[in-house]
């Protein structure tokens, strides 16, 4: 991990559970520098989205279940690339590119 981006090895999405490995949908990932976690969502071994946890409407911290994101402020609900599903906000989230690599992905910070 450096100032403009996180690498996040692809193992983290993957989980022992009575001898079976398991795929997790999401990952959440702290970053200093930012104020709020970044969800890191996997659609396949080759696809990846990473969205800042901050709500449009007015920046509370979001919450992750599964596909969606939830706002506990006000209840607007983005999708797992960042859409508004629900209202009351009407902007996408903050979405930062990913570069998928063969044991690793990389988040890169400097750009939206």
């Amino acid at each position: 991990m450096d100032a403009t981006g996180i690498s996040v090895p692809k193992s983290e999405f993957t989980y022992l559970k009575k001898e079976q490995t398991l795929t997790r949908q999401y990952i959440i990932v702290q970053n200093d520098k930012l104020e709020f976690p970044i969800y890191v969502y996997r659609f396949s071994d080759t696809e990846y989205s990473a969205l800042w946890m901050k709500c449009t409407h007015q920046g509370a911290e979001l919450q992750a279940s599964g596909e969606a994101l939830h706002c506990p402020s006000h209840g607007s609900e983005f999708t797992n690339k960042g859409m508004v599903s629900n209202g009351p906000a009407e902007k996408k989230l903050r979405s930062f590119p990913v570069i998928v690599q063969t044991e690793t992905i990389t988040i890169d910070l400097r750009q939206s």
